[in-house]
């Protein structure tokens, strides 16, 4: 037993995937260095009393974009990492389509830069994409956590990969471990659709939907599912919106594939009936779909087909999102500050226990991405990532009260009952009741020194391109 600690949070309830219990948790240099009664605790520099209040681990965002470097006018590491910290999120995940992408070593290294104003802890996404492919050792041994392959076109206009630069990529990967997250949506379908679209002039809201039917990520699903299955690769599959897609997803499941998949509050909580009422605000890529494909994604979260709930937190000013052509409007809009709040409301009302909220927020996503059992749980050893919630707290959303620089969301006025009224991260406050702790700038940490994916199970690698070229096989 540790017989000094630096803080105690007295009176709580911890939630773990699978249970609730009342008991006090002891933190000592942002560890968790005991969970129990309160007199088996050791004497502590501060005690915070959070009775009443429940202790989940941080929310943990494997799909965030922080705009910088190139585009901070939208947002930056520092407004990013602060809604994050607002929203009980303790680490992100942060994509590569910045300006430069993060396509080599050289990104990389400057976007760790960037991220050294981060309050919360990240991981940091390397680019696979058809001109990089020599980039990737180089990525890994510059720090990249995971990999992300553009399928389909999104902000940043990104050339998607051919299907044979893909499979070199994931041979690579294969054998590495890492995981490779995939925006699967097939590019050369919604480009042809998107092009005829304008040319007759249909410019409306669900004219997005039409140019992006579900069939392009049932395609770019399934033909990633066999890529991975071929060459052992793991790969995730991002911000899923249609129920079509969840039969590859779960057959890939079935035959062995190491495979994820996340969704979003957008696609659980809204749908097409949304469209006239939100204009261009609810443009996002991949759309929101129908009424049909929530209640598809819902049975799927809950039954673990779907592994995750993730934000897609993608900031642009309001001006950038308000257009009378569907096309000109910028696609996404911010939610690491707003995932918990709305989850909890579904808890609220029912939809899911706050247990089975914890296994998709922060177990699911550690265990994926090799964060495990560092971060994702409220137990010793473990990263003191805690959201302190109240479960009965009612707030207003509000995007001017929004602390990323996007102040713009779907979401506006919309009734929350629960919030995160602390955030720790590593034991140290970032947010508490409810505002910003000021100073924890620079607090956050990349995710490397703790990460630890399973070993690599590459599968045909005498029949890998590198392995040909080397004249190690026919």
């Amino acid at each position: 037993m540790t017989e000094y600690a630096d803080l105690i949070l007295s009176g709580g309830t911890v939630v773990s995937e699978t249970t609730s219990f009342e008991a006090d948790v002891a933190i000592k240099d942002g560890h968790i260095v005991a969970v129990g009664e309160a007199a088996a605790m050791p004497s502590a520099a501060e005690t915070v009393s959070v009775a009443g209040l429940h202790l989940l681990p941080g929310a943990i965002d494997m799909h965030v974009h922080f705009r910088e470097p190139g585009y901070t006018h939208k947002e930056d590491w520092g407004t990013g990492t602060s809604a994050a910290a607002m929203g009980g999120v303790t680490t992100v995940f942060e994509m590569p389509n910045t300006n430069p992408p993060t396509r080599s070593a050289t990104e990389m290294k400057a976007k760790q830069v960037a991220a050294e104003k981060a309050c919360v802890d990240f991981g940091l996404y390397g680019l696979l994409a058809e001109d990089n492919i020599d980039e990737l050792q180089g990525l890994i041994e510059a720090g990249a956590n995971a990999f992300k392959c553009f399928m389909g076109n999104t902000f940043g206009n990104l050339p998607s990969p051919s299907t044979g630069a893909m499979l070199e990529g994931f041979e690579i990967l294969a054998k590495t471990g890492h995981r490779i997250s995939l925006h699967a949506e097939t590019a050369s379908i919604m480009a042809l659709r998107q092009q005829k679209l304008q040319a007759a002039g249909c410019n409306y809201p669900l004219h997005h939907v039409a140019a992006r039917p579900d069939i392009v990520a049932v395609e770019a699903v399934a033909r990633a599912a066999h890529l991975a299955e071929w060459t052992g690769a793991r790969i995730h599959v991002l911000h899923i919106s249609s129920a079509a897609e969840l039969i590859p997803l779960a057959d890939a499941k079935r035959r062995g594939v190491d495979i994820t998949g996340e969704t979003c509050p957008c696609y659980l909580l809204l749908n097409t009936s949304d469209y006239d009422r939100l204009g261009s605000v609810i443009r996002v890529n991949p759309p929101v779909r129908e009424a049909q494909d929530s209640a598809g994604l819902w049975d799927a979260l809950l039954s673990g087909v779907v592994d995750m709930i993730a934000t897609d937190h993608a900031p642009h000013l309001p001006e950038e999102k308000r257009k009378d052509i569907i096309w000109e409007a910028d696609c996404g809009f911010p939610g690491v500050e707003t995932q918990m709040p709305l989850m909890l409301t579904q808890v609220a009302e029912g939809r899911m226990s706050l247990e089975h909220y914890v296994k998709i927020s922060a177990v699911s996503p550690a265990k994926s991405f090799g964060l495990w059992p560092v971060k994702g749980r409220i137990g010793v050893g473990a990263h003191a990532d805690i959201a302190v919630v109240d479960l009965n707290r009612k707030e207003t959303i509000k995007a001017e009260r929004l602390h990323s620089r996007g102040k713009i969301t779907p979401f506006e006025d919309v009734e929350t009952t629960g919030a995160p009224v602390h955030t720790l991260v590593r034991g140290a406050f970032v947010q508490r009741d409810r505002s910003l702790v000021t100073g924890m700038a620079g607090h956050g940490r990349q995710v490397t020194d703790i990460q630890q994916m399973p070993e690599p199970a590459p599968k045909n690698a005498d029949r890998f391109l590198s392995s040909v070229l080397a004249g190690k096989s026919l």
